[in-house]
């Protein structure tokens, strides 16, 4: 499993929508949206 599907069923499991994700991690919803679409993993 690569880092954004392990990203999406985590974030997924845990019931949070990526900009609550975001909040949490302190980055923008944008940076996990590319992450979970395999666009960017840093």
């Amino acid at each position: 499993m690569e880092f954004s599907e392990r990203l999406l069923t985590l974030r997924k499991g845990m019931d949070l929508t990526q900009e609550q994700l975001a909040e949490k991690i302190n980055v923008s919803r944008q940076s996990v949206s590319k992450w979970e679409s395999g666009v960017s993993q840093s």
